[in-house]
């Protein structure tokens, strides 16, 4: 990787990391399309996982009076069982299916929450939605929308629904660190010593702009907060799903 590579980087992971602490989603969507634009996708899937986990890790910190803890155990034994399965197969998306999967996830925000009768408050559910989600974010790299679902019929307020959800989220990144965090050390050519630096970088960077998202999700209204997150996320995947489809049509 060239410094203007390293440096991109760490940017984009910046920013996702703040966006998401504000809204909760859109930002993970952002960073794997930066990453699998300039990496090969295996490695853009280890190293979203990297950050990922960081920023979520320090979402779920930062709101930890709020996480619901119980919720959350039950949706890391459903996670842990997806990881246990899928140890068995053998895949890895292309960057067209990683776009045209991202470009479609915005659907699943906007479906009525009459239509949606799941509730991680049961544990049932829950355990389904980690099973579901590390799928995903295996098969596509991001996740968020669909544990979105699991939180969209609950009263949580938004101090609630980000730190639970990044505690869900934890599991998914963490799945793709122990399924593709090998690619990492292949970066370049540059060995372990490249690798290991700009893991570090990425972690720095994510938990800073944790922070920052944090810091503006205290200013913000509920109202403003439940209204233009769908809507920022979806015009986030309308261009991956039109940049899908262009790879798909040039492969």
């Amino acid at each position: 990787m060239s410094g203007l590579a390293i440096a991109l980087v760490l940017a984009a992971v910046f920013a996702a990391s703040a966006i998401s602490g504000l809204l909760g989603m859109a930002g993970g969507s952002l960073l794997m399309a930066v990453l699998t634009l300039i990496l090969p996708v295996s490695a853009a899937l280890a190293l979203h996982g990297a950050a990922q986990l960081a920023s979520n890790l320090a979402r779920a910190g930062f709101n930890a009076r709020h996480v619901r803890y119980r919720t959350v155990g039950w949706f890391g034994l459903g996670s842990l069982s997806a990881m246990g399965l899928l140890s068995f197969v053998a895949f890895q998306p292309s960057k067209a299916a990683v776009f045209i999967g991202m470009g479609l996830l915005p659907i699943l925000v906007w479906l009525p929450p009459r239509l949606v009768p799941l509730d991680a408050a049961r544990p049932g559910h829950a355990v389904v939605g980690g099973f579901l989600a590390t799928v995903m974010a295996l098969a596509v790299g991001v996740s968020g929308p669909l544990s979105e679902l699991f939180l969209v019929r609950s009263s949580l307020n938004r101090h609630e629904v980000i730190g639970t959800k990044a505690a869900f989220q934890v599991f998914s990144h963490m799945a793709k660190l122990v399924f593709y965090g090998g690619a990492l050390f292949s970066l370049g050519g540059q060995g372990e010593g490249l690798a290991l630096g700009l893991v570090a970088g990425v972690v720095l960077a994510a938990v800073a702009g944790a922070a920052v998202g944090r810091r503006f999700l205290d200013m913000v209204s509920e109202d403003h907060f439940r209204r233009w997150r769908r809507w920022i996320f979806t015009a986030l995947g309308a261009a991956f799903l039109l940049q899908g489809l262009r790879l798909l049509a040039g492969a």
